[in-house]
């Protein structure tokens, strides 16, 4: 099942959409800036009314690809669903290529395959089902996912918004 959290008003506004689902709701990016690269990854966690219940960022060190950014936000993410005690999760990525291969068969040649495996693991344990979002639609994510980029530390977890979310 594909599904996309967007709303679309008129014809150009797109917005955060919890897309008809009552769980928790898990938005995730990566993101790789800068000179020279730096990558990190970032997400937020919100109620199916979309008040924030809590967030991460951190720094991916000795990485500057955009897919294993992304890959480690939703690894990451899931970590700390387990964690906080959700059971029931609906996560969402802005990365297509990253919704397709935690939905398709894992191809055990393929760079990542221990970190596509190990995400596909954590699915398993719990409640949890990943869809594609717009870029435009995760903003607080990518938010995160540069703030991890400018950090230094490996993963830090907000139980507040920090400072520029709101």
């Amino acid at each position: 099942m594909l599904c996309c959290s967007i709303a679309v008003l008129g014809d150009s506004h797109i917005k955060w959409n919890k897309n008809n689902h009552s769980c928790t709701i898990l938005n995730t990016d990566g993101s790789c800036m800068g000179s020279p690269i730096r990558a990190g990854c970032g997400g937020v966690f919100r109620n199916s009314a979309g008040y924030y219940l809590s967030g991460f960022s951190g720094y991916i060190q000795g990485s500057s690809d955009i897919l294993h950014a992304e890959l480690y936000a939703i690894y990451h993410g899931l970590l700390l669903t387990n964690k906080l005690g959700i059971l029931e999760l609906v996560c969402y990525s802005d990365s297509l290529l990253c919704v397709n291969l935690l939905k398709d068969p894992t191809t055990m040649f393929h760079v990542y395959a221990v970190l596509i495996q190990d995400v596909k693991d954590l699915m398993e344990q719990n409640n949890i089902i990943v869809c594609h979002t717009l870029r435009e639609g995760n903003q607080y994510a990518d938010f995160l996912a540069k703030l991890g980029a400018y950090s230094y530390y490996d993963l830090v977890h907000h139980t507040s918004p920090p400072g520029g979310l709101l």
